[in-house]
C-alpha cells in the first residue's frame, strides 16, 4: 500500500502541475456563470435551467479530464521512458497500474469539488437560499464523480496496450454509448437469436452512464432514493473495478522491450 500511495501521490501531483486542467476548470466554472446568466433571463425556470446547465457543464468537462488525462498515464511513462525506472524498483506491475488510477482518481474528485463550490455559490446567489429538495444535487454530483470513475477505468484499460490515439477513441465511443445503455437494453428484449445476444452482450459490456444521470430530476426537484444511489454506487465501483483489473491483467502480460 506504500507503494501504492506514493505512485498515487506523484500522479495526483504531477496532474495538478498539468495547465489542461486548470484551463478545463476554469472553462468549467465560466460555464456554470453563463448557466446563472441564463437562469437570470429564464422568468419562472432559472432554478432548473442553472441546474441543468451546471451540472452538464461539470459532467462534460470533467468527462474530458478523465478520458485525455486517463488515456495518457501509461504511455505517457512509456514514452518518457520513466516507467522502466520505477519498475526496475521493488513495484510490481500491479502497484503501478493502482497507483496511478488512485492518483488521477483522487485529481477528479479534487477538480469536481472545486466546481462544486462553484456551482454552489452560484445557485446561493440566484435563489437567496437553499431549498430541502436541493439535497438531491449531492446525489447528483456523487453520481457524476461515478460517472469520472468508471471512465477513468475504462481509459486506463485502453492504455495499458493501445496508442494514445487508440485509447482516447475508445474510450470517447464507450463513453457516448454508454449514455444510450438503456436504449441498448430496451432494443436487446426486441430483438431475437444471435442478435439479442450480441446487443444484450453490449449492453452489459458498455458502462450504464443513463443510469447515473438524474441531472433532469433533481433539476425539477424529484427525490432519489437511497436504494438508486446504493445500486448505482455498487455497480459503478464494481465495473471500475473491473476494467482496471483488466488493465493489470494486460499490462502484466504486455512486452515493454
Amino acid at each position: 500500500m506504500r507503494r501504492i500511495r506514493c505512485i498515487a501521490f506523484h500522479t495526483f501531483r504531477e496532474a495538478v502541475r498539468d495547465r489542461v486542467l486548470y484551463n478545463l476548470v476554469v472553462f468549467a466554472l465560466l460555464m456554470v456563470g453563463s448557466a446563472l446568466l441564463f437562469g437570470q433571463i429564464s422568468i419562472g425556470v432559472e432554478r432548473q435551467v442553472l441546474i441543468n446547465l451546471g451540472l452538464t457543464a461539470i459532467s462534460l468537462f470533467g468527462m474530458v479530464i478523465a478520458i485525455f488525462v486517463g488515456v495518457g498515464l501509461v504511455a505517457k511513462e512509456i514514452d518518457k521512458r520513466t516507467l522502466y525506472t520505477v519498475l526496475s524498483r521493488p513495484v510490481r506491475r500491479w502497484e503501478f497500474i493502482a497507483g496511478k488510477y488512485c492518483g488521477l482518481a483522487g485529481t477528479l474528485l479534487v477538480n469536481t469539488g472545486f466546481m462544486a463550490v462553484g456551482f454552489f455559490a452560484a445557485l446561493l446567489f440566484l435563489t437567496r437560499g437553499f431549498q430541502r429538495s436541493d439535497a438531491g444535487l449531492l446525489a447528483a454530483l456523487w453520481f457524476i464523480v461515478l460517472e469520472f470513475l468508471m471512465v477513468t477505468a475504462l481509459a486506463l484499460l485502453f492504455s495499458s496496450f493501445s496508442t494514445t490515439l487508440e485509447s482516447t477513441l475508445y474510450t470517447f465511443l464507450l463513453a457516448v454509448t454508454g449514455t444510450f445503455a438503456e436504449d441498448l437494453h430496451g432494443y436487446a428484449r426486441l430483438a431475437h437469436g444471435i442478435k439479442h445476444l450480441a446487443v444484450t452482450a453490449a449492453a452489459y459490456l458498455v458502462p450504464n452512464l443513463a443510469a447515473l444521470n438524474v441531472i433532469s430530476r433533481v433539476a425539477h426537484a424529484q427525490p432519489i432514493a437511497a436504494g438508486l444511489i446504493f445500486y448505482n454506487t455498487v455497480y459503478a465501483l464494481s465495473y471500475a473495478a473491473a476494467a482496471v483489473a483488466g488493465a493489470v491483467l494486460i499490462f502484466e502480460r504486455r512486452n515493454l522491450k
